[in-house]
């Protein structure tokens, strides 16, 4: 029985074959499902300082400001009207200069994550499981402002109304 072979070159497999091989099992890992169902955050590319007190309030008043205008699935001014994202990409750019992602479920990584206990004007109220499907920007008193859905308007509501209380949520902070 021998324990060590002399490698030999000629029992290798010609380099293009080694090559695709290597591309195959490495392509077969980035194949693999994520575990847990969720698809992992994208890693945080941009830092933004913590809002002032005052970039908060800002936020909060300016969205309020908003209430009524018109729905519009992919709408992201007040003339063209707003879809929920739209509505917090309109009000965190013109009051604070962030650039949040265009859409709810990447919203889910934007900022950082903070307690209900702990929420204040300005943050970001994320509806759903798993993923976000909707947001909203709090305002304070147990109120925040969204643009709801096609046919609506942007309006102010209740975290502790009928329908929303019983939502999962959470609170991030940009």
């Amino acid at each position: 029985m021998r324990l060590l072979l002399p490698l030999r070159i000629a029992s290798l497999p010609s380099a293009p074959l080694l090559v695709a091989l290597l591309c195959g099992a490495l392509l077969a890992g980035c194949a693999s499902p994520p575990t847990g169902g969720r698809l992992p955050a994208a890693p945080r590319t941009t830092y933004y300082p913590p809002l002032t007190p005052s970039q908060s309030d800002d936020i909060a008043i300016h969205a309020l400001g908003l209430v009524g205008t018109p729905y519009r699935y992919g709408g992201n001014t007040p003339d063209s009207g707003f879809d929920c994202s739209g509505l917090i990409g309109y009000v965190y750019r013109s009051r604070a200069g962030l650039v949040p992602p265009r859409t709810v479920a990447q919203l889910g990584g934007f900022g950082e994550p903070v307690g209900i206990d702990e929420i204040r004007t300005g943050d970001l109220v994320l509806f759903g499981r798993g993923r976000p499907t909707h947001a909203g920007i709090y305002v304070g008193e147990g109120r925040f402002v969204h643009a709801p859905s096609t046919g609506g308007t942007v309006r102010l509501d209740q975290l502790a109304g009928v329908y929303w209380s019983k939502q999962p949520m959470e609170v991030r902070r940009p």
